[in-house]
């Protein structure tokens, strides 16, 4: 997305989640604990994906993502279907994104990637004194 910027990858986090599991460090039940809220915007906001889901293998995880920001309003907070971020990235300044996969067959979620968008002027890499 043009303008998606300060991004967060969590692949090494959702790792050692699953590597707590099959270990035996961490239970099913510990890491399978989607709320109800979670999985019905999986079914009615979610992206499907080609991805098994990595504790039971059963269906792919589904992708669902939540927008964040004061410059939302009564938006901020809500699950959106991804295809709508271009134009939002283009109607509000900046918002935070957060993407969560979900197995709607184990009820398994972890975060996998936020970043930014909007239409509010770029980070500064080197800020200017």
């Amino acid at each position: 997305m043009w303008s998606q910027r300060r991004v967060v990858d969590y692949a090494l986090a959702k790792r050692a989640v699953v590597r707590s599991l099959n270990s035996g460090r961490a239970s099913r039940s510990e890491v399978c604990d989607a709320q109800p809220y979670l999985l019905r915007a999986a079914k009615h906001f979610g992206q499907p994906t080609t991805r098994p889901c990595p504790v039971c293998e059963v269906e792919n995880v589904t992708e669902v993502t939540y927008v964040y920001g004061d410059a939302l309003g009564r938006h901020a907070g809500r699950a959106k279907v991804a295809a709508k971020l271009a134009a939002m990235a283009q109607d509000y300044d900046e918002f935070r994104v957060y993407v969560v996969e979900v197995c709607q067959s184990c009820s398994w979620n972890h975060l996998t990637v936020s970043f930014v968008l909007g239409n509010g002027p770029p980070d500064q890499d080197d800020p200017q004194p």
